[in-house]
This record gives structure tokens, C-alpha cells and sequence, in this order.
């Protein structure tokens, strides 16, 4: 087996966030959960961009916004994932290639645009977020390059991408890739109805072996282990893969390694939370570019709490202060 030469390969919704500052009422007025994440159409996307305040668009995607704060902190990434060649399309290749991440996938037909997550920020920093797949969910099967799998110690693999057939075709290609060339292979499960819709899929994935590294918020666990209390479905899903990572918002985070071995972090202070955007994607970050730098769990746990609390301090799911930096003054 040779060396890899990439950190982290992600396969991932490749999506342009919109956002803008909201209250209940609006909410209420357009039918929506705060807090939650649905999915809705071309039409529907158009309506509630033309009822939305003045927002700014920043590039997202819960594995490209953790690729992006890897980078950040120094780890080699490249992305897998589908745009259209169209303005949204344009930003998104931008963005991600101006942190110094591989992308090289075309773009496809602006017939079916550039996805689009438009985000509701209320003033306690909940973000309801209400995402148009658009290009996104036709990545194919062929936009996985076999070298590029083989070249990366970690691939990452985003949740929400497992819905749409044809980018679960692909990224069950890229797990026999990895698995086949012994690199380790990372999912986060995204959200309680990615679980809810594919039970079974993520349960068979655990449980065969094919997912090395499962990262969850607390709320996904339960869902997952199809229990109630939390330290029973820790229990029950840290005995199938060898690390389990678990974030749980103001209490920190936990990871358990080969089922018995358990560490926990305490939540970063944050003098206010602005935008709860990317706080999982952001953990995810810190902590593999500290599994890529040889850290031990427990620091790797720490500079994913230090990125996730940079990133719940402003608006977006993209890091704006230098991690590094932040990581230094935790860790040294």
C-alpha cells in the first residue's frame, strides 16, 4: 500500500449558501420549523428568495464547509461534487479553490442549476435552512476519479448526499475504492431525516465495516441506535465502528474509540452566538486536520470545538478568523 498524498478526499453536496436575518413571524407565515433543514424545489426557492431580507451568499455544503476549515488549519483536501456552469456554479469554484482544495469535476448543463441552501438566521443565531439540491444531487458515478480515492487517507462522505440515487451510486464506488486501497472512510450522518430515510443503509454501513470514523450530533445518535437515552445508543453504535465522534451543542463532545475507550471535550467559550451555520461541519474540520497531524483524540476533540466555536461567532459556515492561529493559543 503506498502513502497517501492527499489528508481528506470529500464527496459532498457542492451548494451556495444564502442568508438572511429572520424572526418567528416569517417563519411561521411560510410554514417552517426553526431549526430544522427541508428540502424544496426550483419554484419554491425562487418564492422564498423573493420574501427573504437582504442576505450574502457564501459558498457551503456541510463537507466542502469542513474541507474548507481543514485547509485552514493544514490539511492537503480535495472535493468531489457537482455544479452547474452558472453564476452560483462560478462562486462555488471559486470559493473552494481559493482555500487550495482539489476540485477538477465539470460542470454540468445549467439546465438543472447550481444548488442553493437558503438560510434563516433568527436572533438567538437558529439557523432553519431550506436547500434546493439543484446540480448537486445528479453527481454520477464517474466523477469519482479512482487515483484521486486511492491518493487520500481519509475519505469523507456527507449524509445529506446519500438521498439522491445517483450520488449514492457514487459514493458507495468510492467506499469500495478506499476500503480496497486501506484508507480510512469517514461519514457524517448530516440529519435526523438523512437517518430516518436511509435507516437501514447507514445501519448496513456501520455494521459491515465500511465506515471507520462516524461523526453524529446527539439528536442523529439516538435516531441511529433507534433508542431514547443518549449513553445507551453511545454504547450501542461505538461497539460497531472503531471511532465514534458525537457533538452535543453547549455540552462539548465525545468520542469513543474501539468501543470502550471514551473522551470528552467541554464546549469553547463564545461571548454570543450569531449563526449556528456549519458548527458540525466545522468540529469535523478541526478534528480531522488533527487526526492528519498525528494529534491525539483528545486534542483532535479540542480543535474541533475551537472551529466550531469561530465559526457559530458570525454569519456563514466558512471560517473568517485563522484557526491555526486559534488552535495555537489553545493547544500551542
Amino acid at each position: 500500500m503506498t502513502a497517501p498524498t492527499i489528508d481528506i478526499l470529500a464527496i459532498g453536496n457542492a451548494i451556495v449558501d444564502v442568508l438572511a436575518a429572520t424572526d418567528d413571524t416569517f417563519l411561521a407565515q411560510e410554514g417552517m420549523t426553526k431549526g430544522a433543514m427541508q428540502l424544496i424545489d426550483a419554484p419554491r426557492a425562487e418564492s422564498l428568495y423573493a420574501g427573504m431580507g437582504a442576505g450574502r451568499e457564501v459558498s457551503g455544503g456541510s463537507a466542502a464547509n469542513t474541507l474548507a476549515g481543514a485547509a485552514m488549519l493544514g490539511a492537503s483536501c480535495g472535493f468531489v461534487g457537482q455544479v452547474a456552469d452558472d453564476q452560483l456554479g462560478a462562486v462555488f469554484v471559486h470559493d473552494i479553490r481559493a482555500q487550495g482544495i482539489a476540485f477538477d469535476v465539470p460542470a454540468s448543463d445549467p439546465a438543472v442549476p447550481t444548488g442553493r441552501c437558503l438560510v434563516l438566521v433568527s436572533e438567538d443565531g437558529q439557523r432553519t435552512m431550506n436547500t434546493f439540491l439543484g446540480a448537486a444531487q445528479f453527481l454520477p458515478t464517474s466523477a469519482v476519479d479512482r487515483t484521486l480515492v486511492e491518493s487520500a487517507a481519509v475519505l469523507l462522505l456527507e449524509g445529506y448526499l446519500w438521498d439522491p440515487a445517483e450520488p449514492r451510486a457514487a459514493m458507495q464506488e468510492a467506499i469500495r475504492v478506499a476500503r480496497a486501497a486501506g484508507r480510512k472512510v469517514a461519514l457524517g450522518v448530516s440529519a435526523v431525516f438523512c437517518i430516518l430515510n436511509h435507516h437501514a443503509d447507514f445501519v448496513a454501513l456501520v455494521e459491515a465495516g465500511d465506515i471507520d470514523i462516524l461523526f453524529a450530533n446527539d439528536e442523529e445518535l439516538l435516531a441511529l441506535a433507534a433508542l431514547e437515552d443518549f449513553e445507551a445508543a453511545l454504547a450501542k453504535i461505538a461497539k460497531s465502528v472503531p471511532l465514534l465522534v458525537v457533538t452535543r451543542g453547549a455540552d462539548g463532545a465525545i468520542a469513543v474509540e474501539g468501543g470502550t475507550t471514551r473522551h470528552e471535550v467541554a464546549a469553547e467559550p463564545i461571548d454570543r452566538i450569531v449563526d449556528t451555520t456549519g458548527a458540525g461541519d466545522l468540529f469535523a474540520a478541526g478534528f480531522l486536520a488533527g487526526q492528519a497531524q498525528g494529534r491525539s483524540i483528545a486534542d483532535s476533540l479540542t480543535m474541533g470545538a475551537v472551529a466550531a466555536a469561530e465559526v457559530i461567532g458570525h454569519y456563514g459556515a466558512r471560517p473568517e478568523t485563522d484557526l491555526k492561529t486559534l488552535v495555537a493559543a489553545r493547544l500551542g
